[in-house]
């Protein structure tokens, strides 16, 4: 299966914030086993000056053999070979437990030789939250007469506090990454969306081509029959079928341009262009559609050229033109400024239309985009026409901006890169 350039960037994407999770994670185990070692180290140092304590002012010594013995990673027994009292014990556990900076809750219990049993001593509460006396069972070990035993109930939640930086990094990185996969799976639902559209928008404009053609074709024979010509009113009548026709044609070819557009760029032919002659043949057009329509260049030069698609630019310039006829009140008077400014060279298209909210005016270029007002109830389309121009313009790196005039009507203006 072929993989597009999208679904290589949502895998190294995935790959890569996994990677670093994983990563993370191993740190984050790797700094648990590193502070219980740390504990662990401390905890023995802290029991050991205890035995010591204990041995002191006694004739014996502390044995050969290191007292301390690590049970279990949270319990601990000390071999002491010597009788002791429980309150001196309990005094010098918090006292050495405090100079080490053990400040997790801790309990312990003494073997009584006489009862051959461990007898429960009493919970510690080092930390903010007290805690009522437990009921813990405390093993008995062999060989050993005089010794105690100390236990950490709290140690993985102590050890996870330490901790607290590393823990919300991972955090942050596990919400990271369930965000990137939530992002790429609406990301591919809207791609699956646009496709099934984009599908449905060929199919459907490819199957109203047919009957289209076929009634512009029966409807050019019809016009020409000469019973048609000379019954006035069916001549007429046949002759807007034919207008319609052509108008429905080409609201057909411009949705399939978008759809295509979509799908993959439109490929523009580029090449210096004189824009005056080009524009004046698209008025000549428009006039021939709008003869009441009124529109005037304003030009320094006529001699500007640009390096642009002469097929495009001219559906450009007759969208913009066409619009600003279509959506006027009144007689259509339409100027066309055209004037360089340092590297840039402008087109602005001034109408005297009904001009557009500006709440609304930042969106007549998105498609499918209809203003609902009273004249847009009267004119037909899709919402096309300025999407295909701002799509056109984009392409070719120009830049382009709608505003109100002071009085009436709108300004649509292109900024063109230019060299002379």
């Amino acid at each position: 299966m072929k993989i597009n350039k999208l679904n290589s960037i949502i895998l190294l994407g995935l790959v890569a914030i996994i990677s670093i999770l994983v990563a993370q994670l191993l740190w984050t185990k790797e700094a648990f086993n590193l502070e219980q070692k740390k504990l662990s180290q401390k905890a023995h140092i802290a029991l050991l000056e205890v035995a010591r304590k204990l041995y002191e002012g006694t004739n014996h010594e502390l044995p050969a053999v290191n007292p301390v013995q690590k049970i279990a990673n949270d319990y601990y027994i000390v071999n002491v070979e010597n009788d002791f009292e429980p309150d001196i014990l309990e005094f010098y556990l918090k006292s050495e437990f405090k100079k080490m900076n053990i400040t997790t809750d801790f309990e312990y219990a003494m073997y009584n030789c006489q009862s051959d049993e461990m007898v429960y001593g009493n919970y510690i509460s080092l930390s903010q939250k007290g805690k009522s006396k437990q009921t813990v069972y405390f093993p008995k070990h062999k060989n050993l007469v005089y010794y105690f035993a100390v236990r950490f109930p709290n140690e993985t939640t102590y050890l996870f506090s330490s901790m607290r930086f590393w823990l919300i990094l991972s955090t942050v990185l596990i919400l990271i990454l369930l965000i990137y996969v939530y992002s790429i799976f609406t990301l591919l639902q809207q791609k699956r969306y646009s496709e099934l559209q984009r599908d449905f928008i060929n199919n459907m404009t490819h199957e109203f081509k047919t009957p289209l053609s076929s009634i512009l074709i029966a409807s050019k024979y019809l016009i020409e029959q000469n019973a048609i010509k000379e019954d006035k009113k069916l001549h007429t009548y046949t002759d807007i079928i034919i207008n319609q026709s052509h108008k429905l044609n080409n609201h057909i070819e411009k949705i399939l341009n978008v759809a295509k557009s979509d799908h993959t760029s439109l490929e523009l032919k580029t090449e210096p262009v004189l824009i005056v002659p080009i524009i004046e043949e698209t008025i000549t057009n428009i006039q021939l559609k709008y003869p009441e329509a009124h529109i005037v260049i304003e030009t320094n030069s006529p001699d500007y050229t640009v390096q642009t698609d002469v097929f495009h630019f001219t559906n450009l310039v007759y969208n913009l033109l066409d619009n600003a006829v279509k959506y006027c009140n009144e007689k259509p008077e339409i100027l066309i400024r055209i004037s360089r400014e340092n590297q840039f060279l402008k087109l602005e298209f001034t109408d005297n239309g009904i001009g557009i909210s500006p709440k609304n005016i930042t969106s007549i270029f998105d498609k499918f985009y209809r203003i609902q007002n009273e004249k847009s109830n009267e004119v037909n389309g899709f919402g096309l026409g300025l999407y295909y121009v701002k799509e056109i313009c984009n392409l070719q790196y120009w830049k382009i901006n709608a505003i109100n005039n002071s009085e009436k009507g709108i300004t649509i203006t292109l900024t063109i890169p230019y060299k002379k």
